[in-house]
């Protein structure tokens, strides 16, 4: 039978659980050895850059080069969900200028477009579109809460990796945002301080 731990699941015959190890020695009347690093390594969930509960043992027998080895996997981890966020961020506020430009006079960087393009563009950017800020910043804040989970300091780096892709989108287009994509930036920021102020009370 198996045990949910996260978003994983553990079969109840844990290989590196205390009971199980003296259960196995009975039945083979031999030494059973304990990979350390193995053990919290398999509880090491990449998505969320936690380590089970349940390794602390195995953890506090570890090595010191063992438990610099699952630090910096847990740091690679949560640099790569950072720049997850920030690429999403880039090509996101690059499709929202692109649709910007195309409601405001038709003009893309491969040229003229059609009025039905016109049309459409006019329509994602409008107040409840695909592209406006309604949406967007809430877009943006969303992944961020998914890749962060309920943590407030994990939040506080997705914010700073939201705003890096921001502005490297900035860059790309020539070092300015239209006024759409400002107050996008502007909105979702508002969204991460409102994150906080409700964790604040929930505290209290």
């Amino acid at each position: 039978m198996g045990m949910e731990i996260g978003t994983k699941v553990w079969n109840s015959h844990d290989p590196y659980s205390t009971q199980n190890v003296k259960q196995d020695q009975k039945k083979e009347g031999s030494d059973v050895k304990m990979s350390g690093e193995e053990s919290v390594l398999n509880r090491f969930d990449k998505e969320t850059g936690t380590i089970s509960k349940k390794s602390t043992y195995e953890i506090n027998k570890m090595s010191k080069e063992d438990r610099d080895a699952i630090v910096a996997e847990m740091q690679k981890a949560e640099r790569e969900r950072e720049q997850s966020l920030t690429d999403m961020v880039r090509k996101l506020i690059g499709g929202q200028t692109k649709a910007f430009n195309t409601a405001n006079g038709g003009i893309t960087f491969s040229g003229t477009v059609s009025q039905e393009a016109i049309r459409q563009a006019q329509k994602d950017i409008s107040e409840d579109g695909y592209y406006g800020v309604k949406q967007t910043s809430q877009r943006l804040f969303d992944f961020a809460s998914a890749l962060a989970g309920d943590d407030v300091d994990k939040m506080k780096k997705m914010q700073s990796a939201m705003n890096k892709g921001i502005g490297q989108a900035a860059k790309a287009l020539g070092g300015h945002l239209p006024s759409i994509s400002k107050d996008t930036q502007e909105a979702a920021n508002k969204l991460f301080d409102d994150y906080y102020k409700s964790k604040e009370v929930s505290d209290q």
